[in-house]
């Protein structure tokens, strides 16, 4: 099979939907990689080396879209690659289509085979392409947020882990998820006062055995997010339904009751985020303040750590890969009930029930 890998065109995207390690397998199963010279820039990747792994190197992007049978990326496609992708052409990336109605119609008129990552399952009920991203953003969110938390940055100026005689800076996640867990145990390392809220009974009862009293648990109504969020330093968003767009459990008349210069960091914005008020931000602009709280939205957390997130997604992402070059997309399909989850496109129709509903909710 022909893969092409273009480079990422989203503002500050810097990951690299294939790295040399994994070109080198794909080639040596007799596979074609053609990538977008200045793929690896980012992550400190030249040309040369993607040569030596076998890659071969196209100028523009668009030559990379004409030549590739599968197009190999990170990031969703940006509405000027919208006009390269042809039909039967297969696209796997990140699509987050439930958040993207315009994006989910350019992929139906493109007549292509669009098969995303965040809605790809394994024999555990989880999303193994999306799980090194969620750790990534997580562990980042806590990160991000104590940066903004600086009263030089609009922050409250609180340090969340305290000093003796200071009370610790508290921080609510909510859901008890890859993301949520990965956020909890960095506050809970920066010694502040976290507490996980979730819908699943029993998730909150395997975070207690683990963490004791180290973390709150709080089972998830609206009663308790408000008053949870009140007191709060921080608050994550990690919610997640595969697939559909992100529940608004936060709305802004609990905004408006939050401590002054607290901060929100919605890692589901990729989802259409679950404060009723986010809204998309880049790297180069991050945050925004709304009722006096601080909001971080960024729709590409991990490109922050672009090297450690393009191995760790390439990690992830190259069985699968390997798996359509070599029996082919509707076998592959057919053969893993997996990889037809991901599947959320196919020539002009919309074939993922949750994002199908999810975008007849958007119109």
């Amino acid at each position: 099979m022909i893969i092409g890998v273009p480079k990422e065109v989203k503002k500050r995207e810097y990951r690299a939907g294939l790295v040399p390690g994994s070109v080198r397998e794909l080639v040596r199963l007799g596979h074609s990689v053609y990538i977008q010279s200045g793929l690896g820039e980012g992550i400190g990747l030249s040309d040369e080396m993607y040569e030596n792994a076998g890659a071969q190197i196209l100028a523009t992007a668009q030559e990379v879209f004409e030549i590739a049978e599968m197009i190999v990326k990170v990031k969703e496609p940006m509405p000027e690659e919208w006009p390269l992708i042809r039909s039967e052409q297969i696209v796997f990336t990140y699509l987050h289509l439930a958040a993207e109605p315009d994006l989910a119609q350019a992929l139906c008129q493109s007549g292509c085979i669009g098969i995303a990552y965040e809605t790809v399952t394994d024999d555990h009920g989880g999303l193994p392409l999306l799980a090194p991203m969620s750790v990534v953003a997580g562990r980042l969110s806590v990160q991000v947020g104590l940066y903004f938390l600086q009263k030089h940055m609009g922050g409250n100026g609180m340090l969340l882990g305290g000093v003796a005689g200071v009370p610790a800076g508290k921080v609510v996640v909510l859901g008890g998820g890859v993301a949520g867990l990965s956020a909890a145990r960095v506050a809970m390392g920066l010694e502040s006062e976290v507490t996980v809220v979730d819908r699943s009974l029993s998730r909150l009862q395997e975070l207690d055995r683990a963490y004791g009293s180290k973390l709150k648990t709080l089972y998830s109504t609206h009663d308790a997010i408000e008053n949870a969020i009140k007191e709060a330093d921080i608050v994550v968003g990690a919610v997640l339904l595969p697939g559909a767009a992100a529940p608004k459990l936060v709305t802004e008349n609990m905004v408006a009751k939050m401590k002054k210069g607290s901060v929100l960091v919605d890692v589901s914005i990729d989802q259409g985020g679950c404060f009723e008020t986010s809204k998309p931000t880049n790297h180069e602009d991050p945050v925004y303040t709304h009722e006096g709280v601080v909001h971080y939205c960024v729709t590409n957390m991990p490109s922050a750590v672009a090297n450690t997130s393009s191995i760790a997604l390439n990690n992830a992402t190259l069985p699968y890969i390997i798996e359509i070059a070599e029996k082919g997309v509707e076998r592959a399909l057919s053969e893993n009930q997996h990889l037809r989850n991901g599947l959320n496109v196919k020539f002009g129709s919309i074939t993922n029930e949750a994002v199908l509903e999810a975008l007849a909710v958007a119109a």
